[in-house]
C-alpha cells in the first residue's frame, strides 16, 4: 500500500542554531529538540536529565489529602480494604502495585479484577456485592470508576466507601466517593493530566509516604510496574510520565520484581536492554492475554509473586494463553480479511464494519487494528456477547472515529472511547442500520488525504551525519513514545552499496547497506521489513529515497547502528511523493 510522506514544518533556524551552539550538538539534533518544545539550555537539561525530584507534589491533586486520611483510618482501625482494577495492563499493574504497597502496612488487603465477559469494563455490581459479602468497608479503584455514579451510590448503601484513582475523562457528574483522584477533573489543578491509571495510583502512594514520613525510595521499586502501564496504555511520554518511564525502565532493566522478571525471561528479553517497544510488543501483550482469554486475576497473581519458581510457572501459563490469543487473533483476522476480499461491496466502502457472533470478544480490538493496517479504513469489528453485538473500533490518521460513532448513538446501547479507538454495544437488529449510517458519515467526512497511510517525517538527514556522537546523543532522547516518538528521518538519493538480500520465509524483507552520492563509500546497515517488493529495483542499482528510524542492533554480541526502513520511494516512480 502506497504511503504519503509528510515532512514536519521547519522550525526557526535561529532557535535551532542557538540551541545547537549552547549544547554543542548538530543542528539536526537541535531541530529535533525544538520540535519537542525544548528551545533553551535549561529545558534541554530537564529533557536529557529528568530526575525524580522533578515529580509534582501529589497533594496538588484534588481530594488527595482526604484519600490519604481515609486509607490511614482504614489501616489503624483494621478495616478490610479491597483493591479493584480493570482487566487490562494498566489496571492489573495498578492493582499489583497498590496491593503490594498496602500489604506492608496491613494484613487486611485483598484485590478484585472484574471478568471481562461476565461483568464488563469498570466497577461492577458483582464486585461491590463481593466486597459486601466479605465485610470490606473501603475499595480503592484504579484505572476505572470516574463514571460509576450509580454503582458508587449502590456501594454507599452497602456501607462501602470508595477511593477512585482514574485518568479517564469524567462525565457530567462526579461519583460520590470519599475521594476522586483524576487529574482530568475540571476542578483539579494538578499540573499534568496525562498520567496512566497506575501513575495516579503511584501519586497516591507518594502522598501516603509523605503523610507517614516514609522515605520516598521505598516506592521507587514500584516504578517498573508504572513504566509497563505507561507504555502499554499509550499515554504521552512527556512531563511527569517521562520521569516515571525513565526510572521505571531502569528498574525493569536492573532489578525487576519477580513476576516481571519471569515475563522478561519468557518473552526472550533476558540479558537485553528493555525499551518501551519491548513493553508494548512483548511484555504488555502477555499481561493483557490473561484478561483477554482467561482471567486477569492471574496476571495480578503473577505480578505480586515473590517466589521465583511460582512466578516462572505462572508466567509459562500466561505465555501459553498468549500463544492461544495469537492463534485466535490470526484466525479471526484471516476470516475478516477474506470477508472483505471476497466481497466487492465491502472492498469499495469507505469504512469497514464486520460482525460474526462466533468471534472471540477478547481479540476484536486487535483484529480491528490489523484491518486498519491492511485496508486502511475506519474499522469496527463486532461479535456477540450476552445477547448483544459488542466490539471495538479503530481509526486512521486524522479521522475522528468517536464523532462518527456518536452520530449513530441512538442505535447504540452504550459506547465510549476517543478519536482513534472506541468500544460499542448495540442490539443485533440495529447492526444493518448502524453499518449504513456509519458508512454514510465516513463517506461525507473523511478527506482524500485521510484515505492514504501517512508517515510523518521529522527531518532530512545525510548518512554522513550518523556518527558515534550523533547516536550517543540521540539515545538520550529516550524513552520514546507518544509525544516523543523515535525520530523518523528521510535521506534522498541512496543506493545499495553491497549485495541487497531478500530475507524472511517469503523473502518479504530486505537487508541492505546504504550509501549516499554525497557521502562516504562505507555502507550504513539497514533492514526493511515487509518491503521485499522493491528487491528487483534496488538490486538493479536504481537510486531511491528512504525514510527510517535509527536503532542499535545487537547480533551475537556484535553491536552496531542499523537503519530500520519504514518506506522506500524509487526515484523514477515517486519523485513527486512529498508534499
Amino acid at each position: 500500500m502506497d504511503k504519503r510522506w509528510a515532512i514536519k514544518e521547519e522550525c526557526s533556524s535561529n532557535e535551532s542554531d542557538k540551541l545547537a551552539e549552547s549544547l554543542g550538538i548538530s543542528t539536526t539534533l537541535a531541530k529535533l529538540l525544538v520540535q519537542r518544545g525544548v528551545k533553551i539550555f535549561d529545558q534541554a537539561k530537564a529533557f536529557f536529565r529528568p530526575t525524580l525530584q522533578d515529580l509534582h507534589d501529589p497533594f496538588l491533586m484534588r481530594d488527595m489529602e482526604v484519600a490519604v486520611e481515609r486509607i490511614e483510618k482504614a489501616i489503624t482501625t483494621n478495616e478490610n480494604i479491597m483493591i479493584y482494577g480493570d482487566y487490562d495492563v494498566d489496571g492489573t499493574t495498578s492493582v499489583a502495585m497498590m496491593y503490594t504497597f498496602l500489604s506492608n502496612y496491613t494484613e487486611n488487603t485483598s484485590y478484585y479484577i472484574p471478568d471481562r465477559y461476565e461483568e464488563g469494563y469498570g466497577i461492577s455490581y458483582k464486585g461491590i456485592e463481593h466486597a459486601a459479602d466479605n465485610n470490606i468497608s473501603l475499595i480503592i479503584a484504579l484505572d476505572c470508576g470516574i463514571k460509576a455514579v450509580e454503582k458508587i451510590d449502590f456501594a454507599l448503601e452497602k456501607g462501602i466507601d470508595f477511593i477512585i484513582c482514574d485518568h479517564h475523562l469524567p462525565g457530567e457528574e462526579i461519583p460520590k466517593a470519599v475521594a476522586v483522584l483524576d487529574p482530568k477533573r475540571e476542578d483539579c489543578d494538578y499540573p499534568f493530566d496525562q498520567l496512566s491509571g497506575c501513575g495516579v495510583g503511584f501519586k497516591l502512594m507518594q502522598a501516603y509516604c509523605y503523610y507517614k514520613k516514609i522515605p520516598f525510595y521505598n516506592i521507587v521499586p514500584f516504578l517498573d510496574l508504572v513504566s509497563v502501564s505507561i507504555a502499554s496504555d499509550i499515554v504521552p511520554i512527556i512531563d511527569e510520565n517521562r520521569i516515571l518511564a525513565k526510572y521505571g525502565l531502569e528498574q525493569l532493566n536492573k532489578n525487576p520484581r519477580t513476576g516481571l522478571k519471569s515475563i522478561i525471561k519468557t518473552a526472550g528479553l533476558e540479558n537485553k536492554r528493555i525499551a518501551i517497544d519491548d513493553i508494548v510488543f512483548k511484555i504488555g501483550p502477555r499481561i493483557n492475554a490473561a484478561g483477554r482469554m482467561d482471567t486477569a486475576s492471574d496476571a495480578v497473581a503473577l505480578l505480586i509473586a515473590k517466589e521465583e519458581r511460582q512466578a516462572n510457572f505462572m508466567s509459562s501459563r500466561i505465555n501459553t494463553v498468549n500463544d492461544e490469543r495469537k492463534d485466535v487473533d490470526r484466525q479471526i483476522t484471516k476470516e475478516a480479511v477474506d470477508m472483505i476480499d471476497n466481497n466487492d461491496t465491502l472492498k469499495n466502502k469507505a469504512s469497514t464494519v464486520l460482525y460474526n457472533p462466533n468471534w472471540h470478544k477478547g481479540v476484536v480490538g486487535i483484529v480491528a487494528s490489523r484491518l486498519v493496517e491492511t485496508h486502511y479504513k475506519p474499522t469496527i469489528i463486532l461479535t456477540n456477547s450476552n445477547g448483544f453485538a459488542t466490539g471495538s473500533a479503530r481509526s486512521v490518521i486524522g479521522f475522528d472515529l468517536y464523532q462518527a460513532i456518536e452520530s449513530c448513538s441512538d442505535l447504540l446501547e452504550n459506547f465510549g472511547g476517543h478519536m482513534y479507538a472506541a468500544g460499542l454495544t448495540l442490539k443485533e437488529e440495529n447492526i444493518k442500520e448502524f453499518t449504513r449510517r456509519f458508512e454514510e458519515y465516513v463517506q461525507n467526512n473523511i478527506t482524500k488525504e485521510q484515505k492514504i497511510p501517512e508517515i510523518e517525517i521529522d527531518t532530512p538527514l545525510n548518512l554522513d551525519e550518523i556518527d558515534a556522537k550523533f547516536w550517543r546523543i540521540l539515545k538520550q532522547f529516550e524513552p520514546f513514545g507518544p509525544g516523543n516518538m523515535n525520530p523518523v528521518f528521510v535521506t534522498k538519493n541512496v543506493v545499495d552499496y553491497g549485495e541487497v538480500r531478500a530475507v524472511g520465509a517469503a523473502k518479504e524483507h530486505l537487508k541492505l547497506d546504504l550509501v549516499q552520492e554525497t557521502g562516504p563509500l562505507s555502507g550504513v546497515p539497514a533492514i526493511a521489513f515487509g518491503l521485499g517488493r522493491y528487491f528487483e529495483d534496488i538490486k538493479g542499482g536504481k537510486a531511491f529515497d528512504v525514510c527510517y528510524t535509527i536503532h542499535e542492533n545487537d547480533f551475537r554480541g556484535i553491536v552496531n547502528i542499523q537503519l530500520r526502513i519504514k518506506d522506500i520511494h524509487i526515484l523514477e516512480v515517486d519523485e513527486d511523493a512529498y508534499y
